[in-house]
């Protein structure tokens, strides 16, 4: 059969076969009493193209129009013997129909041409014609489009890539609204409607994409980061800086009691090595490496380990004060001021204004007559202090540091047993042994003479303590060479010539041998005592002309 539904063949198309094409793209005109397939317009006539040979409008070459002539009574001796049963209405309206049309005219539009019903036929059983009072096949929205001539028939569109149509429901990021608007369009499409292929809404598979990503990105490249910490921590050397560090300096104070890893924590914080576990190498590598000692230290930063090590074992890299026993706060603070690089007179101001805030201890007192309420109290030993830090941080280390030493002694206590109000004047007298003795010995035997001449029943000084060095703390001066007519016309309370009785404070900060000599005095009789080579040679007397013998040797030894 050929394409256009006619050819030498026995049997010819049903005119109900969708495929029917006769009157589908010819332009057929529409027979009375039947409905146009196309709604009675008129259809666009197209060229036909060649098949099988040259097609014209006079017919075919090699074939003669006498060879398709119709004969209506051949055609119904043929159908009726097989089909007994027609009924004559549909044979005598096919004979009035076609009685006039014999021959198969090329050369315009033909008619339906009616066939009789065959058995093997599904549409052969249809109650009416071809396009009369029945439903339109092509008209409804799933069906299939209707033929066309070859020189209108369109490609195929090729479908989309499978990859797209399986996609999982996690990738699309689709609802089910979507993905029931995409099957449905790739239905149309498939059926041939000759329509571009919609776009549909574009997945977002992409970001799923990239939040896989992301997870084993991050996932890979947190292990390689614990792997690689694991191999440095383990097997690599520890960072460290090279050379002896740069021009800009830095102070680095290390507390007592500070270990190699918590002394390389502060110098990594501080900047001066990369690591604390290169210093603690670089420690453990110098012989002198754990003689550094607490304190401040002036350093460079961006050093190397081993040159930090090196540097802190060198005493001009530490800034620090040192308090010495018995030394007076005003020493002390000239020496807080200097390091800190602070006017002079600042540290002094200072400990004034602020020393309820420094921690005094509650048995502190600060009477009227009290020249300074922190003397006693600044611990003698070594303090960090370099610029930048602030007068008041340095006080507050030596006053917790004398908190901490005297905690031990229970000086409350320690002062009822000895005959004293309390813990204060306790303090009084141990800065008074430090002042005035100079070695362990001498502390004793002089805080034995303090209680002696405290007492009540002291018939050789009538509890006068006649120190000097009460009147030189007054003074601020060490003068041994104190006439007896300034000392009586001076009634300052620190004046222990012409005031019975203890000072109204410490005159000085005193160290442990003199506050545990203070603790355990003599019992000896000592009431008098002499240095008799006016520097470190220091003799006692119990009776008064005992002392004034030593008081002849001291004027010898004096040029007096």
């Amino acid at each position: 059969m050929t394409e256009y539904g006619r050819g030498p063949g026995s049997e010819p198309w049903h005119p109900e076969d969708p495929l029917y094409g006769d009157d589908g793209w010819r332009g057929q005109q529409t027979h009375a009493g039947q409905q146009s397939l196309y709604d009675g317009q008129a259809q666009q006539q197209y060229p036909q193209q060649p098949q099988h040979g040259d097609w014209t409008q006079g017919g075919q070459p090699g074939y003669d129009q006498q060879q398709y002539s119709y004969h209506p009574e051949q055609g119904r001796q043929q159908y009726g013997q097989q089909y007994p049963g027609q009924d004559q209405q549909y044979a005598a309206h096919t004979q009035q129909q076609y009685q006039h049309q014999d021959v198969w005219n090329t050369s315009g539009a033909q008619g339906q041409v009616p066939y009789p019903a065959d058995p093997g036929d599904p549409y052969g059983q249809q109650p009416a014609a071809y396009g009369a009072q029945q439903h339109d096949f092509y008209r409804t929205e799933d069906a299939y489009p209707p033929p066309e001539p070859p020189g209108r028939r369109r490609p195929e569109p090729e479908p989309e890539p499978a990859a797209d149509e399986e996609e999982h429901a996690f990738f699309s990021g689709e609802d089910d609204e979507d993905d029931a608007e995409h099957e449905l369009q790739s239905r149309r499409e498939r059926r041939g409607k000759g329509k571009k292929p919609v776009k549909g809404k574009k997945r977002r598979n992409g970001c799923a994409c990239l939040v896989v990503c992301l997870v084993f990105g991050g996932g890979l490249g947190g292990a390689g980061y614990f792997g690689w910490k694991f191999y440095q921590n383990r097997f690599a050397p520890a960072p460290d800086y090279a050379g002896e560090g740069t021009s800009q300096s830095v102070t680095v104070e290390i507390p007592k009691g500070a270990g190699g890893w918590e002394i390389g924590r502060r110098l990594k914080e501080a900047g001066v090595v990369k690591s604390a576990d290169a210093f603690v190498s670089a420690q453990g590598q110098n012989p002198k490496g754990a003689t550094i000692q607490a304190g401040a230290y002036l350093l460079k930063k961006e050093m190397s380990a081993a040159s930090a090590v090196q540097l802190m074992l060198d005493p001009r890299s530490q800034s620090n004060v040192l308090v010495k026993p018995g030394e007076r706060n005003a020493q002390v603070y000239q020496a807080i001021d200097k390091q800190l690089g602070v006017s002079a007179g600042t540290t002094k101001k200072v400990a004034k204004a602020q020393y309820k805030n420094l921690g005094l201890p509650s048995w502190a007192q600060n009477s009227g007559s009290v020249q300074d309420p922190l003397e006693g109290f600044l611990w003698p030993a070594t303090y960090p202090a370099a610029k930048g830090m602030k007068p008041e941080a340095v006080l507050k280390q030596m006053v917790a540091q004398s908190k901490q030493k005297y905690a031990p002694y229970n000086l409350p206590a320690k002062a009822k047993a000895m005959g004293l109000k309390n813990a204060f004047e306790l303090l009084t007298v141990a800065s008074l042994v430090q002042a005035e003795g100079k070695t362990h010995d001498d502390f004793r035997k002089m805080a034995e003479v303090i209680y002696n001449r405290l007492k009540p029943d002291n018939t050789e000084t009538n509890r006068l303590l006649q120190f000097d060095s009460t009147y030189n703390y007054l003074k601020g001066t060490s003068n041994i060479h104190i006439s007896e007519k300034e000392i009586n016309s001076n009634p300052s309370p620190y004046n222990t010539y012409t005031n019975k009785g203890l000072p109204p404070g410490p005159i000085g900060n005193a160290g442990d041998d003199a506050l545990r000599a203070t603790l355990n005095p003599t019992h000896d009789g000592w009431m008098y005592f002499v240095a008799t080579d006016g520097v470190n040679n220091t003799e006692f007397a119990r009776t008064n002309e005992e002392f004034e013998k030593l008081k002849e040797k001291f004027n010898a030894s004096s040029g007096n």
